[in-house]
């Protein structure tokens, strides 16, 4: 397959230069002509989980200069906004049949399906963990995959081509529930990942706190109302997505406490990605994860005050208003119950 890779991150970096490695062969396309240039010199270098390579870029251009190609495969591995900006104009860029992976937390990859056509887009999450240390410079944190499928369920025929292609550098698997998966993860975005960056520290730091636990609670059981609403069945990762005895909401006790305990085992530890975007001054995904959640729960009249709160407090913090804290946890809590 003729393939584009967009976005030179630490996930587009390190698929390239393990395809590569592997004798694969991918375009490289980079947000502007100095970060081609430096990449062209610097080449691509992996270190961590899966041992050392490097990799020389076979061919490397601003994302503008390939906007004329035809590639069957185009590989979307920007942040969530780039993705929603670039999507559109990739997609003229796909030859018959292509097709376009976006591989971005939340609800980008469903937003753009809806918007470009499911015959166009295949779904993808990452499990895959790393890190840029600089550019061309990658480590690989974890054994992770990538998660792809069809939106509309079941395996295809085109899903199994874009494992053959890049599962010579990383693991592909195939889901027949993709977006039941995509859902799973999500649940956890909004409320591991996104309290935790609000409260600046992990899921276990915060989750003893009266105020932590309910925020999770509110959070997870508005983000699953949502996904059952939208007619999805989570599927089953790391975590089973529905707490034991839940039904609307969750039910705090042993069951409950049970199914907690799995979710810290797996991720109470994490360092919320989005805590680092505070940490850089970058702008978060976070209308595309508990954003994403309120918008599509306003759609379905399934109400999610704590998504909004969590929402609104993640761009006060964005604009520099306030810190992240764990204080900010009664802060969203009492925002939801004056809904």
């Amino acid at each position: 397959m003729k393939t584009l890779i967009v976005g030179m991150g630490a996930l587009g970096g390190v698929i390239a230069a393990r395809l590569f490695a592997a004798g694969g062969s991918a375009a490289l396309a980079t947000r502007d002509r100095p970060s081609a240039d430096a990449l062209k010199s610097s080449g691509l270098r992996v270190t961590g989980i899966g041992g050392e390579t490097q990799a020389t870029p076979q061919r490397i251009a601003p994302l503008e200069d390939f906007l004329h190609d035809r590639f069957d495969l185009i590989v979307l591995a920007t942040k969530a906004h780039a993705a929603i900006e670039t999507g559109p104009a990739l997609a003229s860029c796909l030859a018959d049949g292509g097709v376009l992976l976006p591989i971005q937390n939340g609800g980008v990859p469903a937003m753009l399906a809806q918007q470009l056509g499911e015959h166009r887009v295949l779904g993808g999450l990452s499990n895959l963990g790393a890190t840029m240390h600089a550019p061309g410079i990658y480590e690989q944190r974890n054994a992770g995959h990538l998660l792809i499928g069809e939106f509309a369920g079941g395996i295809s025929e085109r899903a199994e081509h874009v494992k053959a292609c890049l599962g010579r550098g990383v693991e592909i698997r195939i889901s027949a529930n993709l977006r039941g998966a995509m859902w799973s993860k999500l649940l956890l975005n909004c409320s591991v990942t996104t309290l935790g960056a609000v409260a600046g520290c992990t899921m276990r730091q915060y989750i003893d706190s009266p105020e932590g636990r309910r925020a999770f609670r509110g959070a997870y059981d508005e983000a699953l109302n949502v996904a059952l609403a939208s007619g999805v069945t989570p599927e089953r990762m790391l975590v089973d997505p529905i707490p034991t005895g839940w039904h609307g909401r969750s039910e705090p006790g042993d069951s409950y406490d049970a199914w907690l305990e799995t979710v810290l085992a797996n991720y109470g530890d994490l360092k919320p990605s989005m805590l680092q975007d505070f940490e850089r001054g970058k702008t978060t995904e976070i209308d595309f994860i508990n954003g994403y959640v309120a918008k599509l729960g306003r759609d379905l009249r399934v109400p999610t005050p704590v998504n909004d709160a969590i929402t609104e407090i993640v761009h006060t913090i964005e604009r520099g208003e306030l810190r992240p804290a764990q204080m900010l946890l009664k802060e969203i809590l009492r925002s939801a119950d004056a809904v």
